[in-house]
């Protein structure tokens, strides 16, 4: 076989083991390539395949036999082998040893390069989650700002304004007055809406009831029949879970409102075999291959990224009868944030406030 090999124009540095003790210890060693014989003493060639394949390596393994049969060698090649020779045939030998290396680097090449994607994906997955995570944490910040800075503003000017009101005889001046009051009370509503919209403040009473809301809402704002079912009237949920199941159904009523022409929505939360289960459903147009392929169709795969961050996931279906999207998240899988500003003890408070009025649904 050396000599078979010389004459391919092949430089050899071999070693020539007998046992499978022997063996077995050569193999700590890395190998271009291995020929073996199908009788070994005290073993065979597919034993040495076994244990090849066992290690864990990608060395390729030829069987060179005079007794062996086709049926052993062709089950001997569906186990891994790279090839098989005949003694009484040995000009193939130096080709078949150079096509077997080449297609052993060929597979170890894909695998570096799959291992690479790999890791890529899940760097550009923690990079999504981190920027999703940074989303809420800034939308949280500005909320304050909003409900501490403007709204506190917003509410002094109009106790001044009342106060006016009362203390000022001209008509004329009465008349500015309100009209003045008037406007602080619509800028009193479009910080409120802005304030839910970027943070809210309506789950602090519990997922159930802040879907319960939101639908409500989005029936009166749209007119689209809107039914919510849930398996639980209160849920107690790991942090982070109850934010991301009122973002995925704000976008996807969102998604509603904007694209699917339907008629009717249906949203269900079910809580079973400890994974929470969000779902909407409408039987609008449904969703075409090019609108999920679209360049900039971020807001599906927000989701995805979104779902990412607390252990979950979301499947999407979609046909002429309508589409679904289903967020599905183990409980137990949930971890919690690193930043507790994600946490919704950082949510401005319900109260008195106008500000805080959680029964204002502003456009999504």
């Amino acid at each position: 076989m050396l000599a078979h090999l010389q004459r391919g124009g092949i430089q050899v540095q071999s070693l020539r083991v007998e046992s499978e003790r022997e063996f077995v210890a050569a193999l700590a060693q890395d190998w271009d390539i291995i020929l073996s014989d199908f009788g070994l003493p005290g073993f065979s060639g597919l034993a040495a395949l076994d244990i090849v394949k066992s290690t864990g390596k990608l060395i390729p393994f030829i069987l060179v036999s005079g007794e062996i049969g086709e049926d052993v060698a062709v089950a001997a090649m569906r186990n891994g082998a790279s090839d098989y020779l005949l003694k009484s045939n040995l000009a193939r030998l130096a080709p078949a040893t150079l096509h077997a290396i080449e297609a052993a680097e060929a597979v170890r090449d894909k695998r570096r390069a799959d291992l690479d994607l790999a890791q890529s994906k899940d760097r550009l997955r923690e990079l999504a989650q981190h920027l999703q995570t940074s989303v809420e944490m800034e939308r949280a910040a500005i909320a304050r700002e909003i409900h501490d800075d403007v709204g506190g503003s917003l509410t002094a000017v109009k106790f001044d304004l009342a106060w006016l009101a009362r203390h000022v005889n001209d008509p004329r001046l009465v008349e500015r007055i309100n009209q003045s009051l008037e406007t602080v009370n619509h800028a009193v509503e479009a910080s409120q809406r802005i304030m839910h919209n970027l943070r809210p403040a309506i789950l602090e009473q519990g997922l159930v009831a802040a879907l319960q809301w939101m639908t409500q809402r989005f029936e009166k704002r749209t007119g689209i029949l809107t039914v919510f079912r849930t398996s639980h009237d209160t849920l107690h949920l790991p942090v982070g879970v109850p934010l991301v199941a009122y973002r995925t159904a704000q976008e996807a009523l969102t998604n509603v409102s904007k694209h699917a022409h339907a008629t009717e929505v249906q949203v269900d939360l079910t809580l079973a075999g400890g994974v929470l289960s969000l779902e909407v459903s409408d039987n609008g147009r449904g969703l075409s291959g090019d609108d999920l392929a679209k360049a900039r169709s971020f807001g599906i795969r927000g989701l995805h990224e979104r779902a990412g961050t607390v252990g979950g996931w979301v499947d999407l279906s979609s046909g002429s009868s309508g589409t679904t999207i289903i967020l599905s998240v183990p409980l137990d899988a949930v971890v919690a944030p690193d930043d507790e500003d994600i946490d919704d003890e950082d949510a401005p408070r319900t109260g008195s406030d106008p500000l805080n009025d959680p029964t204002s649904w502003g456009d999504q």
